[in-house]
Order: structure tokens, then sequence, then C-alpha cells
């Protein structure tokens, strides 16, 4: 293949779908960070001509998104499955309002749970709202099917969502350049009865509904992105997405019926394609969705019987699941050991962790974010963790339910884009409410677990323009919560004395944790000082070593080891910092009682 830099890109399905909606003429494009999906809306707002933004949390986005195509706008809202979630109760009414300018939800699915607390399928959403899903298998089809998407919408007077993985969004392909369509002109135009949802216009719209989705139904049989690619063999695949490669790799040959629009399906082509084969196998991640419906058809096929319905699929699995005997361990594949996650050197969430883990007698409800890793050894400092904002909620709940027995016993933690996102409305209800819970905000100053995103806290908006930023303690306050406390988590011992205090205090509290991430950009210019171990002084006590820091390490040492080099015989070994690892927060010399950490001159 000769590659044409004038025609063609090397994009990740992210960038592609970004270029697609450009070229589609999209104008307004709104999203919350979360992963798989977060580069979309980074990448989309590198064009000019449309209007992107970070919303506060995916509702939001989408009705942002709403509201941009009823003024006649190509729209867009971006976001990953459990931020689907977030955003249910506008989608469903969306599927009755319709649209005026075209209307996408690019949702992003998490197969094997790779940055997610959950493994959904949400092409159960598509059959809940009675919305069509596209669903592409590669960047390529995902950047054309934008266009595809977007046309459909304003065809059939509907929200579209475009489904993609994981494995999509990150994986690189070629993809053609195009043009950009001429966006639609804007423009307002009273319209209650299709976009007023109180019951009696709900009624209409009802009927209106079940009307597009039957013209769906019908379109979906000539749609170029529905095929049958014929085969040899009298045995048929239907598949979708990207578990179509996974088919075309393990039995190249065999007959193939391709959906790339996968509600409503196209019942015909269906029928069509099983009457030509002796058994038809179904190849879909996560849920039965194609399997149920080709069964509710009547159609006979085999799907989760053999295709495992947890995790992510790839070749290997889909060619041993349909035939066995044919694996040999050749095609196995390899067995890499785990790479846990950590927080990062430096991080300003493990001083603070580090507190938590002191208190045992303290549950700790937790959130979505970094500091989700607060849960891991050696810190061990989560106790619980659920949804965006869910640990402030929790916490209240745990109050209520232990009343007295529980006090100060019970603290939530949760970041500031978390904060904004969902955790706004759950502190209100604690103070309202008169609960005791603490509420830690870890105020890092941007969006970190999704690359550095920033929020309405950090000052900035996508394009690193200055914003207004939310001040968090007038916040808190104005919530009514009466005990606002800032603390600087990199100094540890303040940091463990409000700890005690503030969950101690018969009444809700909020600690505000602030230290900028360092993996931002003006903290890694900053010059930083840089600690080593003076191994003279090391007890081997290991303090420093159990707040898990990627730039410790332990050298264990027997008994005669440790007497060879001249340590007492019971040290069972010394802790060492990586110099070129070390990021100068000095969280660990604060813990070390000994001087075995010493702190150099700043480095640039």
């Amino acid at each position: 293949m000769v590659f044409d830099s004038e025609t063609k890109l090397w994009l990740s399905g992210n960038e592609a779908i970004a270029l697609g909606a450009w070229e589609a003429g999209v104008t307004v494009a709104s999203g919350y960070p979360g992963t798989p999906s977060t580069e979309i809306m980074a990448n989309l707002s590198r064009y000019e001509g449309v209007y992107t933004e970070w919303a506060p949390n995916e509702k939001v986005g989408l009705e942002v998104a709403i509201g941009a195509c009823f003024a006649g706008a190509r729209a867009l809202a971006t976001t990953k499955h459990v931020g689907l979630n977030v955003a249910a109760d506008p989608l469903f009414t969306a599927a009755y309002t319709g649209v005026r300018g075209g209307l996408v939800i690019l949702n992003a699915d998490d197969p094997q749970m790779h940055s997610s607390q959950n493994e959904q399928d949400n092409r159960n959403y598509a059959f809940a709202a009675k919305l069509p899903m596209l669903e592409p298998s590669d960047p390529a089809e995902a950047k054309e099917m934008m266009a595809r998407a977007y046309a459909l919408s304003e065809q059939l007077d509907t929200p579209v969502i475009v489904r993609i993985t994981t494995r999509i969004a990150h994986v690189k392909g070629v993809v053609a350049k195009g043009q950009r369509q001429p966006p639609p002109e804007p423009s307002i135009e009273k319209v209650p009865a299709k976009l007023v949802m109180l019951p009696g216009n709900a009624r209409v719209r009802r009927k209106a509904v079940e009307e597009r989705m039957a013209a769906a139904r019908d379109l979906a049989e000539t749609l170029p992105e529905n095929r049958i690619e014929p085969g040899s063999g009298l045995r048929g695949f239907i598949t979708s997405g990207v578990p179509y490669n996974y088919v075309k790799e393990a039995f190249p040959t065999a007959p193939v019926l391709k959906l790339g629009m996968v509600w409503p399906l196209p019942e015909q082509m269906i029928r069509e394609f099983a009457a030509s084969v002796e058994e038809v196998i179904v190849v879909e991640e996560l849920d039965p969705f194609l399997e149920n419906h080709l069964k509710a058809m009547g159609i006979a096929c085999r799907g989760k019987d053999i295709i495992p319905g947890q995790g992510e699929l790839n070749s290997f699995i889909v060619r041993k699941a349909v035939e066995p005997e044919s694996i040999g361990e050749l095609f196995a594949p390899l067995d890499l050991p785990m790479r846990p996650p950590n927080m990062c050197a430096g991080c300003p969430h493990r001083g603070l962790f580090y507190g938590l883990s002191k208190m045992k007698d303290v549950f700790v409800s937790g959130d979505i974010g970094c500091y989700t890793l607060g849960f891991l050894p050696p810190l061990s400092a989560m106790d619980a963790c659920v949804c965006m904002g869910a640990s402030v909620t929790m916490a209240h709940g745990m109050a209520k339910a232990m009343g007295e027995k529980g006090e100060g016993k019970i603290v939530a933690v949760l970041g500031d884009s978390t904060f904004l996102h969902s955790g706004i409305t759950g502190l209100l209800n604690t103070v309202y409410n008169k609960s005791y819970a603490s509420v830690i905000i870890l105020d890092n100053r941007t969006t970190a677990m999704t690359g550095h995103q920033e929020n309405p806290a950090s000052g900035r908006n996508i394009l690193g323009e200055i914003a207004p930023a939310v001040d968090l303690e007038q916040l808190c306050k104005a919530l009514g919560v009466a005990r606002v406390v800032v603390v600087n988590p990199h100094d540890v011992q303040e940091t463990r004395k409000v700890l005690k205090e503030e969950v101690a205090a018969p009444e809700a509290s909020v600690i505000i944790s602030r230290a900028p991430c360092v993996l931002l950009p003006e903290e890694v210019k900053r010059p930083k000082p840089v600690y080593f171990t003076n191994l003279d002084n090391c007890t081997g006590c290991s303090l420093c070593v159990q707040m898990g820091c990627p730039a410790i390490s332990w050298t264990p040492l027997t008994p005669e080891e440790a007497v060879a080099r001249g340590y007492r015989e019971k040290q069972k070994g010394f802790a060492q910092i990586a110099e070129v690892q070390c990021l100068g927060c000095g969280q660990c010399a604060a813990v070390c009682a000994f001087d075995a950490i010493t702190r150099k001159e700043a480095r640039s």
C-alpha cells in the first residue's frame, strides 16, 4: 500500500472520530473527560469552526449538545459508557423531541474494564431509548460513520448513538482525509409541540418515535454499513464492531454478515444470510445483544454458549471457542505479567492517604480518579468506591445508619473535578440533613487521571484560555459547611493533625487537600529538590516504603548480610531513593525519624 500523506493520515480511533465530526460540519461539542473517549474532544478542540468545551459532567454535556441541535447546528456529545448513565435523563427525552440539526452521542464502552469500575454494554441504551446506533470496526470506518450518523440524525429526526470500545478508541489505522461539509446555518425556531415534553406533547411524540424506528428498520436493509460478505463453508458469522476483525482473522474465508448499524437491525438481511448457511454463530463482546434479537426473530444461532460474555475478545479466543481442536500452543497469546498501577512519584494524594492509612478505625468512602489508587497496598486506605460523586452520599448514608456509633469514623474522599462533576449536591445533602461525615476534596488543580484536562476549578478552559475558577472554600461555605480547612498534603505531619481534628468533629466538615499534580506542565518545568538515602542512618524501619512511592525501593537483608554491611543483625533491609525518579515532594523525609533521607539542592 502506498501511503500518501496528502490524502491519508495515521490516526487513532479517537483522532479519526474528531476529524470525522469536523468534516461532517459539527459546530458545537461538549463532553466530560473519561477514558477511553477523552481524546475525541481534546483533538476536536484543535479544529477551527467548532466550539468545544469540557462540561462539569456528562448530563450537562449532552444537554448543551441538545440545545445546540435545537438551534439547527450539528452537535456532538462525548462520553464513556458509565458517563452515559449520568446523561440518561436527557438522552431518553431527546429521543422524543428529536432534533433540528444533527445530534450524535459518541459512547465509548470499556470491555475488560481497562479504566472503568464496571463492564456494561451500552447497545442496550439504543434499544431502551429507541435510538439508532452505529458501531465501527476500525478508525477509518469510525471517521466515515460520523458523517453517516449526522445524515441519519437529520433524515430520521433523532439523536444517533455511535458506539466504540477501548480497542477502537486507541488503535491506529490509515484514515482518508475529506472535505468539511458547510455547517448548517443556525436559527431559532419556536416549535413547542415538538420540544416541550409535557405529557400531552410527549404522547404525540411517542407515536413519532415508533414511526421513526420503523423507517430506520427499513433503511437498515440498504445501509452500506450493513453488508453480507460471501465466503466458503456452511458456517456463517454475524458480528459487528471490533469482533468483526477477530472473526476475519480467525476464519478468513467464512461467510460474514457485518453489521455497522447495530440498532435497529436489518431483519430481512439477517434472514437472508441465515438461510444461506447451515449454522449461524454470533460473535459479540459483552452481552448477547445481537444473539437475543436474532432468537426473538426465530433464527437459530449460537453465541454466548461458546463465546465468552466477559472481557475483550481476540482472534485466538474466537477460534478456540468455535474450533477448539484446531488451536495449538503456538497460537496462544502471551501470558504477560501484571503491571499494577501506582500514584506517581511526588503525587500530593500520597501524603493524604498515608495519613488516612494510620487511622485504622476510620471508614474511607472513596471515589473515581487517580486517588482511587489509594486502595492499593501499601497504603490500603480506601474502603469503598462505586461511581462519580458517590463518596459523599455514601458517607452520609453510613453516618445516618450508624448514628452516634459512627461519629468520628467516616470520611469521604474525592477530587476537585469529581466534586464539581457530581459531589456538590451530595455535600449539600450532607449539610442540609445534619450529617457528621467529613469530606476531603483532593484539589490537584486538574482532571489528572484522564490526562490533565481543565475543569471549572482550574482557571482555564479546553483551549487553555483564562476562565473563571470556582473558589472551592467559598462554595463549600455557601452550601452551609461551617468547618472548611485547607492543607498542603506534602506536609505530612500537619495533614495528619488536621485529619484527626476534623474527623473527630461532631458536624460535617470539609478538608481541602491542595497541591498541584506533579505532571502539570508548569510543575514539570519548575526546579525541584532531590532526596537521597543516607544509608549510614537507615535503620530499616520501612516507614518511607509504606508510602508506596515508586521512587523508593526496598532491599531485603538476611541477618548475615545485615552484619556484613555494618547494620544490626535484626535489620531486615534498607530503603533507597532512585534520584532520577524523585520529584522532591519531601513526604518520605517527613516520616523518617532517623535523618536517613536527605535533601539535595534544587535541580531543573
